[in-house]
């Protein structure tokens, strides 16, 4: 999560507090989308920080459309707000219109919400443009306390939203969610710890890594961790992520293998940005 100052996540969870009794009662009268664009206006000031005034505009025109709402600091967009009203089920379809703007526009994170549920996407810009689903919230039914809410309103705060806080919460998304864990448990390695460590508690028997790799996928790991589009992209991450560390790790030679007439330039290679399919 990006960090804030325990003022800022005092600010976070008093506030979203007050709203989710806010956000109940509208939802019980199925209020309209532009009493819900209101709302939201409210919500980024209270909870997250921005002058609805200086900050917030539902006046940023792209390609001749005016999005839901912008929020910019310095004159730079930080993110844009796709907004249905609070009775309506957000879906992938909801979003695709922001995020075709947003691709337009090189603005790298838009947000879907209704109100009562909140979804914040980061766009790739590949061909084709590609959506990213970072982070979920209830608004209603999460504890004002809990580390989900903290951790999707302090990112979007003004406090805590930057590219590179953004960028950390993508990554940390995408190594830890439930895809990239069982792309994980059927990587080699873990196979052959698997392999010895069985061996070991049963003095000597032996099993096959092939064996083991087959049981996990067809009777411990739920099949759509395995065979989903997200499951095929959490593989590639992690062939990707593997790739990198061992760039890394081989870039860096031990001191007493360096040559002594020169120094040796550190060459580590970076993580490269980890991308999944919608």
């Amino acid at each position: 999560m990006a960090k804030i100052s325990t003022k800022v996540a005092t600010r976070i969870t008093t506030q979203l507090k007050r709203y989710q009794s806010v956000l109940a009662g509208l939802l019980k009268r199925d209020v309209s989308e532009a009493d819900t664009v209101t709302v939201i206006n409210d919500m980024l000031t209270d909870i997250c920080g921005y002058d609805k005034y200086l900050h917030i505009t539902s006046q940023y025109a792209i390609r001749g459309t005016y999005v839901d709402l912008a929020v910019k600091t310095d004159d730079d967009i930080r993110f844009i707000i796709e907004v249905k009203a609070i009775g309506i089920d957000l879906k992938d379809a909801h979003v695709k219109q922001a995020i075709d703007y947003a691709a337009n526009e090189g603005i790298e994170w838009v947000v879907l919400t209704n109100g009562a549920h909140w979804r914040i996407y980061k766009v790739h810009f590949g061909q084709p443009i590609e959506k990213i689903l970072v982070c979920e919230l209830d608004a209603i039914g999460e504890s004002a306390k809990s580390p989900g809410a903290l951790e999707c309103f302090g990112n979007l705060s003004r406090e805590g939203f930057s590219k590179s806080t953004m960028a950390e919460f993508l990554l940390h998304k995408q190594v830890t969610n439930k895809f990239t864990v069982a792309a994980v448990l059927q990587t080699d390695f873990i196979l052959e710890v698997l392999r010895r460590e069985i061996r070991r508690m049963s003095s000597g028997v032996r099993v096959e890594v092939d064996y083991l790799k087959t049981l996990l996928r067809e009777e411990v790991i739920k099949r759509d961790l395995v065979d989903s589009d997200e499951a095929k992209a959490a593989l590639q991450n992690i062939k990707r992520l593997q790739r990198a560390a061992t760039r890394k790790k081989t870039a860096i030679k031990p001191v007493d293998e360096a040559p002594i007439v020169a120094a040796v330039e550190d060459a580590s290679a970076s993580l490269p940005r980890a991308v999944a399919s919608p």
